[in-house]
């Protein structure tokens, strides 16, 4: 996969210097491609599986291009949306809450709730000075409440097929807007490791030992899971894997509750560490508090045979499937989580059972070949539905 991702970087730099290809389809996006999150992970997977009529390179500006040689432009980033000239088929992945929320959370950490807002400035204003909504800093704010406004008022103007990894997601778009008829769910897939794995065995669930995987930032809710680790079996061990700027206040959080001999705090991992955490453990905890828009590291956990103990937020329920894949509890609630952490210590079977239903509704619904598919049945139909009408060329600068 190195290799195929350093390709697709090397055609983004050598894009302005050649033609591109007719009558191909290409993803355009501003992400980096293979890089570590969950949009530059899916993007290169994404990538790793592309059809034959899928160009390998990746455009990153469409300023001054003839947009009528394309086959298709599957745009990633939402800023892309305002160089469209309506000359090719276009479809938009909306991959965050960025399209329609300025702070790209709809969470509200000072009231330690899901934001149900819709945008407008006065609400969202509301929501970042009062509410603690992202960043508070007012050049920043008013950069992304212009921005925001701008995304909602172009998507009113252009007829394109907006795909959401979640029908939460879908929700959002219709919410603010964007007509349903132009709104389709597609969920994301990932590609399945390579490496052997295997259902959880008795040897490894009587390793008592847990995982988080994720960014250390605050919507990621690793504080309430901190603090439910207290009201677990002390038996159980809390592995963490990830970095973000929260980790200092987390660690000094652990050691007043005690817990410092029941963490161990990995820092970033490369793959091979990831999966063997992932083989070490007998559940994979997912706490976050924001409404994760999909949330890949439920299919990661799959993949590996491990249930998952998740919010009911979000995307997240999409994934898991409440008693059969794994367990749901509600955002913030210290007593259900531990109730959920303590049911599947105590139950070698159940862990095991919910392990291996996840790791066959992934092959079933969610590997990246599967998702390839439904993407090319939508390429399909945006292809023979611009065709199929009248063609206008316009651009956003006419459309307004």
């Amino acid at each position: 996969m190195v290799n195929s991702i350093n390709d697709v970087k090397q055609n983004q730099k050598s894009l302005h210097k050649e033609n591109f290809e007719k009558n191909l389809i290409y993803q355009c996006s501003n992400f980096n491609i293979g890089g570590s999150g969950g949009v530059e992970t899916y993007l290169g997977s994404l990538f790793e599986h592309r059809p034959p009529d899928v160009s390998d390179r990746v455009i990153k500006s469409l300023k001054n291009v003839d947009q009528s040689q394309f086959k298709l432009l599957h745009i990633h980033s939402p800023d892309l949306l305002l160089q469209l000239t309506g000359e090719c088929p276009t479809i938009f992945s909306v991959h965050n809450h960025s399209f329609y929320c300025p702070s790209g959370t709809k969470y509200l950490a000072g009231q330690r709730t899901i934001c149900d807002r819709n945008f407008s400035y006065l609400g969202c204003t509301w929501g970042k000075l009062v509410d603690k909504c992202g960043s508070r800093r007012p050049l920043r704010t008013f950069r992304e409440l212009q921005t925001t406004h701008q995304f909602l008022d172009v998507l009113k103007k252009i007829k394109i097929t907006f795909i959401a990894n979640s029908e939460y997601v879908r929700q959002e778009l219709i919410k603010n807007g964007v007509p349903p008829e132009q709104t389709v769910t597609v969920h994301c897939g990932i590609s399945v490791p390579q490496t052997v794995t295997a259902p959880l065995s008795l040897e490894v669930h009587q390793n008592h030992r847990i995982l988080f995987v994720g960014r250390i930032v605050s919507d990621k809710g690793l504080e309430w899971l901190l603090k439910t680790l207290i009201h677990t079996d002390r038996e159980i061990q809390l592995d963490i894997a990830g970095e973000g700027w929260e980790r200092p206040s987390l660690e000094k959080l652990a050691n007043t509750l005690g817990l410092s001999n029941r963490i161990t705090w990995h820092g970033w991992c490369d793959p091979d560490k990831i999966n063997k955490l992932y083989q070490q453990c007998f559940s994979v905890i997912f706490p976050s508090v924001w409404p994760e828009p999909a949330g890949l590291v439920t299919l990661e956990a799959y993949a590996r045979y491990r249930p998952v103990i998740g919010s009911a937020v979000g995307g997240i329920p999409e994934h898991l499937r409440d008693g059969e894949t794994g367990i749901l509890v509600p955002g913030n609630n210290i007593k259900k989580l531990a109730d959920a952490i303590n049911e599947l210590y105590l139950d070698h079977q159940k862990s095991r059972y919910m392990g291996e239903q996840g790791h066959a509704l992934l092959m079933k619904e969610f590997t990246m070949d599967a998702h390839v598919n439904n993407l090319r049945t939508i390429y399909a139909k945006t292809i023979a539905e611009f065709y199929g009408r009248d063609k206008k060329s316009y651009s956003i600068s006419q459309a307004k």
